[in-house]
């Protein structure tokens, strides 16, 4: 029984998982939106409305907190420059998720991972040219 399990393994060792999910956080906050599987996309939106929490905050704290779960500082900056103060006045929701149907390849579900307002380097309230 999975009772008061809160995280999914995904089949993989926890190293993997958590190298996988940095990636994916990264990925998110330096573009916007993301592809990924249905799986993947439910808890990558879990843990990117934790970082933008504490974006919100932007205390030192929450920074360092953040600056465990993402690789590199530009996604960092990303984050608690733009999206944390985007989302100020909002309460919670700030990903969106959207079903795309089944991959070619192997039939997995594929989901459209973004977040409310459009990208980092975008015009507010809409998407910049060239966007996925």
């Amino acid at each position: 029984m999975r009772h008061n399990k809160d995280t999914v393994k995904l089949g993989r060792t926890a190293e993997h998982r958590r190298a996988l999910f940095r990636n994916l956080l990264s990925s998110l906050f330096l573009h916007g939106s993301l592809t990924t599987t249905d799986a993947k996309a439910k808890e990558l939106k879990r843990r990117a409305d934790r970082l933008i929490g504490w974006a919100r905050e932007g205390t030192l704290g929450a920074r360092r907190l953040a600056a465990a779960e993402l690789f590199g500082p530009k996604p960092l900056k990303a984050l608690f420059e733009h999206w944390g103060p985007q989302f100020r006045d909002r309460s919670s929701g700030f990903t969106r998720l959207v079903k795309l149907g089944p991959r070619h390849g192997d039939g997995a579900g594929q989901t459209l991972v973004e977040l409310i307002g459009g990208r980092p380097g975008a015009a507010e309230g809409g998407k910049a040219a060239g966007a996925e």
